[in-house]
This record gives C-alpha cells, sequence and structure tokens, in this order.
C-alpha cells in the first residue's frame, strides 16, 4: 500500500460490518471503499463474510450520499481466493443447502449496489472472488493480479455470478474456454482479454482517483446512466432505447439537471443536490 494511500485511510472515516468487513468514507462522504478484510484467510469468503458483505451492500444501497463504490482487500497477496473451502468441507448437503442464500446474497449485493462500482485488484482473484470483481462496473488491476474461475476443477461450477457475467464480459466462446479449463490468468494477459479494464501500478489508488473523478458527477445521473446500461443490456435496441429514455425522464426534471445547466452556464463547478 503506497504512502498515499496509507494517509487516505487514516483520513477517513471507518464503519465495521462484523470482523471482516469495514466500509471506509474518502471524498467527503461521497466515495465509499469497500474492504475485504480477512486477511489471515486471504479474504476466503466464509459464511460470516457473506453475510458482512451482504449488509454492508445493503447500508451502501439505502446510502444517498454514495456516489461510487470501491471494492478492495486489505491483503497484500490477494484481492479474494473465493469461497471458504475448509468451512465447506466440513459441511452436511444439508449445511450447503442452508448456506446457499447466504453465499448469494453477497454477490448479488455488489451486484445490484445502485451507484457506479469499481474493484481494485491486487493478487489473486480468484473463484468467487474474481465474481466480486466481475459484480463491479470497473475492474482495475495491478501487475500481481491472477484471476480466474476455478470451480469445476473442485467440482462445482461458478456461483457468484461467473457464468452469467463473464460472457456478458468477453463473449461466450471466450468464457467457456476459461470456465471449462479452471485456468488461472496473470495481469498481462487479463487486460488483453478483457477480464481486468485497466492495469495500473497501483490497483487501490488508481481505483480511488477513479472514483474521485467519477464522484465529481451527478449522483443522480450516475445512478440512472448505471440502472440504464444494466437492464438495457442484451434487450434488443428498440427496448434499450426505452429503457434509457424511461432513466431520462428519471433525471430530465431532476434538481441535479437543473444545477448542472446552471453551473455549466455560470462557469462554475456544480454543487449536486442528490435529487
Amino acid at each position: 500500500m503506497s504512502e498515499q494511500s496509507e494517509q487516505s485511510v487514516q483520513a477517513s472515516d471507518e464503519q465495521r460490518f462484523g470482523e471482516f468487513v469495514a466500509v471506509r468514507r474518502h471524498e467527503g462522504g461521497h466515495v465509499a471503499e469497500l474492504v475485504l478484510d480477512r486477511p489471515k484467510a486471504m479474504n476466503a469468503v466464509s459464511s460470516e463474510m457473506a453475510r458482512s458483505i451482504g449488509a454492508a451492500c445493503e447500508a451502501l444501497a439505502a446510502d444517498a450520499s454514495v456516489r461510487v463504490t470501491v471494492l478492495t482487500s486489505s491483503n497484500e497477496k490477494a484481492f479474494c481466493v473465493g469461497a471458504d473451502l475448509k468451512e465447506r468441507n466440513s459441511f452436511t448437503d444439508a449445511d450447503l443447502v442452508r448456506q446457499r442464500p447466504t453465499a448469494r446474497a453477497a454477490y448479488t449485493g455488489v451486484l445490484e449496489l445502485p451507484m457506479p462500482t469499481v474493484a481494485a485488484v491486487h493478487g489473486f482473484a480468484l473463484g468467487g472472488g474474481f465474481e466480486l470483481a466481475l459484480s463491479c462496473d470497473v475492474i482495475v488491476a495491478d501487475a500481481t493480479a491472477v484471476v480466474g474461475l476455478p470451480e469445476v476443477s473442485v467440482g462445482v461450477i461458478p456461483g457468484g455470478g461467473g457464468t452469467q457475467l463473464l460472457p456478458r464480459r468477453v463473449g461466450a466462446a471466450r468464457a467457456a474456454e476459461l470456465v471449462f479449463t479452471a485456468r488461472r490468468v496473470e495481469a498481462a494477459e487479463a487486460r488483453e482479454l478483457g477480464l481486468v479494464d485497466l492495469l495500473e501500478e497501483d490497483a487501490r489508488t488508481a481505483a480511488l482517483d477513479l472514483a474521485s473523478r467519477i464522484a465529481a458527477n451527478s449522483p443522480v445521473g450516475l445512478r440512472a446512466a448505471k440502472r440504464a446500461m444494466r437492464l438495457g443490456h442484451g434487450l434488443d435496441l428498440r427496448a434499450g432505447l426505452d429503457v434509457e429514455d424511461a432513466a431520462w425522464r428519471s433525471v430530465a426534471f431532476s434538481g441535479d439537471r437543473a444545477e448542472g445547466v446552471a453551473a455549466f452556464n455560470e462557469k462554475r463547478r456544480p454543487q449536486w443536490p442528490g435529487v
């Protein structure tokens, strides 16, 4: 972690969600850093950690002041290595069935956050760890990143959204090759294949910088734009344009739209009301 990053963390407010998840605030509270904080287990997602991720996402989704969420790790070697297989090894079939909604809520919690989301991938992002990153809108990685969906190598499938999110990102054939071989992909190839979007020297610092630039824009506009892109993806063009029109109507008469136009004409920075 860079000196700049450490100072940023020290200057921010922190809220804990259980033992393994923290939310830190930056940019006057407009950027939320959702920290996976189970470093001794390389952020392997246990049932307890899954509950905490879900709770943190529920709180963030309800907070209109948050304009961008950045998903990071406190571990120096891993973003997240996926499900806690040591815990899973002790499960009966009934335990696994009971745990499934908890696990699923963690991944869908990230996926359904209403504001733009950025993943900062440092080190291993495997299985459910990569699925958490795939659930974000933008993935920033550094040279240490190693990503992959190895679930078929242990007798399961990517069950945190991977079979649906990866094809949407890289296409059906490329996703099939990656899922069926269970292979790990290092940073340079991951960027080439589109598994990550940006390759930077320091993933966390770059992700927070990107979030800061995003957060300067209208929070109403950001959420509406994300909603339009998410709901319109995969629809035919006419249906997609209808989704876009509905999103436009939701912002066209907002306080943010009025402030944005006024600020442009007055040659000043907008002060977004967020409504």
